[in-house]
C-alpha cells in the first residue's frame, strides 16, 4: 500500500515526508509493476495462442499467381448460336442491378456483344426471331486445337466459336458429344502455337486439397477462383455415371466446361454444375473427375462417340432393410431387379434377386459404382462377378457386350396415398382378374398379385407401396395368389426375420421393396 499524508503540510511535517518520499516512490513502482505483470503475462499468452491457432497451414500457397499465369492460356470461352428463338444454354448472364448504376452500364457494354440481354432488354422469344447465343467455357487438350467442354454448352448449336485467352475468335467444329457424362469435344484450326492443359489423376484429389477453377462466368472471360475439394463421389442425379468432385471454388453460369486444376497445374475436373437456390454461386460446385473425362475425351477424339461395355441387368440400391432380408451383414452391392434376355448377365446365369458384390475383386460398395465399373471394363472382355444368392456367396464369369440401350435403374417410387384396410403389413391383395387389370391398367404381360388397398399407418405404406402395384415375388417364391403372399409373410414372421423382400411391378417397371415385419 502507498502511504499518504492527510494533515496540513508544515515545514516540520515536510521534513519526514521528504525523507520518506524515495521509499514511497520505490514502493509505488513495485506495486505498479506487480499490477501490470498479470496483464503482460496475459498478452504473452494471447500472442502465443494466436501464433498457435493461426499459424499458416503447411503447403498453403503464398499466392496462386504463378499457377494462374501458367494455366490461363489453356482456357477458352465457348460461344454458340442456338438457333431461331432458342434459349441461352447458360441462362441469363446479365445480373440484377439497379437501373442506371455504373455496374449496369459496365455489364451491358461487356455482355451485349455476346448476345446476352441487358437489364430491361427483352429475352429471346420462343417464336421465330433473332438467333440466341450461349456462353460457356472449355480448355485446350491438344496442340492440334482439340478442346473439351460440356455437352450442354454445345448441344443443339448451329454454330460454335471459341475465344482464346488473347481475345482471338475462331470458328469451331463439333467432334463428338457424350450426354451421359455431359462432355463434348470441339476443334479449332489455327497456325498459332497453343498452350495445352494436361489431365491429372482425380483419384489423388483429397478432401481439403487446394484447387483452382478457371472459366467464363457471366461472360466476363478468363476468371480464376480458388478453393478446396470439399467432397468426393457426389451423386446429383444427372446420369448413370454420377461421381462428381465437389469444390468450393466459386463457379457460376458460364463456367460450364471449364477446368479445375490441382496445385501442379493438372486438370482434375471439368466444371459442370452448381447447387444454388438463386442461380449464383453459394460455394457448392460439381466437377466431372478427370479419370472419367480422360477415357470419354479420347473416344470422342478417335471415334466421335463413346462405346461402353454392358452387362444387361436392371439394378437398384441395397438398403439396410433389403440387406437384412437377404441375409447380408451390411448394405452393399447392387441388387438385380431383372435380367435382360440373351444379355451377358443372362448367359452367365445371373438371376433376379442376386446381389452383385464385386467385379474382378473390386468391391461394388454402392449401386452406382457398377455402371462405371462395367462401362470402363471393355467390350468383349471376360470378368469374374461375385454375387450373393440364397444366403451364400458365389462367382460367375461374365463376358461383356457393347451397350446399345442404357440399362435401367429401378426407381424408388412415390409415396403411397392409401386407404384404411387390414393385414399384418397393411396390404389388401387380390388376384389379377380381368376386372382388376382393367381397374389398375395392368398389362397381360405382368403376372402376380395386385395390391388393392394399403393401410396408411402400416409398414407397406412407409415403404411407398400403393394400390395398383403388382407383387411378382415374395422372397424367392412367385406370387401366384394372395394366399402365397400371406403364407410367405407368415413364414418370415415365424422365422423372426427382420423384413420380407417383395418384387413389385409398377407401370411396367420392376423394383425390390423390403417391408419390415412389425414386432410387438
Amino acid at each position: 500500500m502507498i502511504p499518504y499524508y492527510t494533515g496540513p503540510i508544515t515545514a516540520k511535517a515536510a521534513r519526514p515526508w521528504r525523507r520518506r518520499l524515495p521509499v514511497m516512490l520505490s514502493a509505488a513502482a513495485v506495486a505498479f509493476v506487480a499490477a501490470l505483470s498479470p496483464i503482460a503475462i496475459d498478452f504473452n499468452n494471447r500472442a502465443a495462442h494466436a501464433a498457435t491457432t493461426h499459424a499458416p497451414v503447411p503447403g498453403a500457397p503464398a499466392s496462386f499467381a504463378p499457377l494462374a499465369e501458367r494455366v490461363l492460356p489453356t482456357v477458352v470461352t465457348v460461344a454458340t448460336v442456338q438457333g431461331s428463338g432458342g434459349e441461352d444454354l447458360e441462362g441469363p448472364a446479365f445480373p440484377d442491378l439497379p437501373p442506371g448504376s455504373p455496374l449496369e452500364k459496365f455489364f451491358r457494354r461487356f455482355l451485349e456483344p455476346y448476345g446476352q440481354p441487358g437489364q430491361g432488354m427483352p429475352r429471346p422469344s420462343p417464336q421465330p426471331g433473332p438467333k440466341a447465343q450461349g456462353l460457356g467455357s472449355g480448355f485446350i487438350v491438344d496442340a492440334d486445337g482439340t478442346i473439351v467442354t460440356n455437352n450442354h454448352v454445345v448441344a443443339g448449336a448451329e454454330k460454335i466459336a471459341v475465344v482464346l485467352h488473347d481475345g482471338e475468335r475462331l470458328d469451331a467444329t463439333l467432334i463428338g458429344t457424350d450426354p451421359k457424362t455431359d462432355l463434348a469435344v470441339i476443334k479449332i484450326d489455327t497456325k498459332k502455337k497453343l498452350t495445352v492443359a494436361t489431365f491429372g489423376d482425380s483419384d489423388t484429389a483429397k478432401v481439403g486439397n487446394w484447387v483452382l477453377a478457371v472459366g467464363n462466368p457471366f461472360g466476363l472471360g478468363g476468371t480464376v477462383t480458388a478453393g478446396v475439394v470439399s467432397a468426393r463421389s457426389r451423386f446429383i442425379g444427372s446420369g448413370p455415371f454420377d461421381d462428381y468432385l465437389q469444390i468450393d471454388a466459386s463457379i457460376n453460369r458460364g463456367n460450364s466446361g471449364g477446368p479445375t486444376f490441382d496445385m501442379s497445374g493438372n486438370v482434375i475436373g471439368v466444371n459442370t454444375a452448381i447447387f444454388s437456390p438463386n442461380g449464383g454461386s453459394v460455394g457448392i460446385g460439381f466437377a466431372i473427375p478427370s479419370n472419367i473425362a480422360k477415357n470419354v475425351v479420347q473416344q470422342l477424339k478417335e471415334h466421335g462417340q463413346v462405346r461402353r461395355a454392358w452387362m444387361g441387368v436392371q439394378i437398384q440400391e441395397v438398403t439396410p432393410d433389403i440387406a437384412a432380408s437377404v441375409g447380408l451383414e451390411k448394405s452393399e452391392g447392387a441388387l438385380v431387379v431383372s435380367v435382360v434376355p440373351d444379355s451377358p448377365a443372362a448367359k452367365a446365369g445371373v438371376k433376379s434377386g442376386d446381389v452383385l458384390l464385386s467385379l474382378d475383386g473390386t468391391a461394388i460398395d454402392k449401386m452406382r459404382s457398377l455402371p462405371r465399373l462395367v462401362a470402363d471394363a471393355g467390350i468383349g472382355t471376360k470378368h469374374t462377378v461375385a454375387l450373393w444368392r440364397d444366403g451364400k456367396k458365389m462367382n460367375v464369369a461374365v463376358t461383356l457386350a457393347e451397350m446399345k440401350d442404357e440399362p435401367q435403374v429401378a426407381d424408388a417410387g412415390e409415396a403411397a396415398q392409401p386407404k384404411e384396410t387390414s393385414g399384418k403389413l397393411g396390404l389388401a391383395l387380390a388376384p389379377l382378374a380381368p376386372e382388376t387389370r382393367e381397374r389398375f391398367r395392368i398389362p397381360e404381360t405382368v403376372d402376380g398379385v395386385v395390391v388393392t388397398d394399403v393401410r396408411q399407418d402400416g409398414p407397406a405404406a412407409e415403404k411407398g407401396v400403393r394400390p395398383g402395384d403388382v407383387i411378382v415375388r415374395v422372397g424367392p417364391a412367385k406370387a401366384t395368389s394372395p394366399k402365397t403372399v400371406a403364407d410367405a409373410v407368415a413364414k418370415a414372421d415365424t422365422e423372426k426375420r427382420h423384413a420380407v423382400l417383395f418384387l413389385i411391378n409398377r407401370n411396367g417397371t420392376d423394383r425390390f421393396v423390403a417391408i419390415p415385419l412389425p414386432r410387438a
